[in-house]
């Protein structure tokens, strides 16, 4: 027992600061892309050929973060450097329309509505939904709980029932066979309740896109009020969004 106590002193603390300090990523990191569309050349279409879930468009030039897989083939496809990834973690937006990007200012997620927040007081429970997911996403949305992250410091904690939640995660493209489980565990959650769409399957479907095996994401009819890309978002992205959602970052409230 003293050893154990002697190797947790000189662990240190191992609790990330963010969002007070500046969030640490890995060198390798691929994060939020910038685009020039100035550089674009005439009638070259190489970026979006490459990717492999057409999240690129040209004339001009856009990105759908909402498909994107944060692989470097458009990237490394474009001969002028029009699509550039950065090191910038903050994705989440609330709107699929503010997930396209193109140049100018992020449109970052905002937070919910002052009711909303008044009944939520500092607690969000989350009942968590694998529909189909690779268990990528899934295992950075565990990370979230380990000692690194503590995203239970911020009275954010997953539920195994969704009838102690104030909202659903969803992870992967919903197959035709998770469909049921996602509606039922969503009407299970008491009202008002959130959406929360995470990785690029949930979003748009990912590689999935187009299967129909799977619905390419959440169901339309059910109200998205986050959506975190990635493949897979990184546990900071996710933490992010989901103090941005909760008014704890520096985007106004929604009115």
């Amino acid at each position: 027992m003293i050893d154990l106590f002697k190797a947790r002193l000189q662990q240190g603390g191992q609790t990330t600061a963010f969002p007070v300090a500046k969030a640490e990523l890995p060198a390798r990191f691929r994060g939020r892309p910038k685009l020039d569309g100035s550089k674009c050349r005439d009638g070259c279409n190489l970026c979006a050929e490459a990717c492999p879930t057409m999240a690129v468009s040209t004339r001009p030039l856009k990105l759908d973060l909402g498909a994107c897989l944060f692989c470097p083939a458009c990237q490394e496809a474009c001969p002028e450097g029009a699509i550039a990834f950065t090191a910038e973690h903050a994705l989440a937006t609330r709107t699929r329309e503010d997930l396209v990007v193109a140049d100018g200012e992020a449109k970052l997620a905002f937070a919910l509505d002052a009711a909303m927040q008044k009944l939520l007081g500092r607690s969000l429970k989350l009942r968590q939904v694998s529909a189909a997911g690779c268990n990528g996403c899934e295992a950075e949305l565990l990370a979230l709980s380990n000692v690194v992250f503590d995203l239970g410091r911020f009275g954010v904690q997953f539920v195994s029932s969704p009838r102690h939640a104030d909202g659903v995660v969803v992870t992967g493209p919903v197959s035709r066979n998770m469909e049921y489980a996602l509606r039922e565990t969503w009407a299970a959650v008491p009202s008002p309740k959130v959406v929360i769409a995470v990785g690029a399957c949930a979003i748009a479907g990912g590689p999935f896109a187009g299967s129909p095996a799977a619905l390419g994401g959440v169901p339309v009819d059910l109200p998205v009020h986050l959506y975190v890309p990635g493949c897979p978002p990184h546990p900071l992205t996710l933490l992010d969004g989901l103090l941005r959602l909760l008014g704890r970052l520096g985007a106004p409230k929604e009115k």
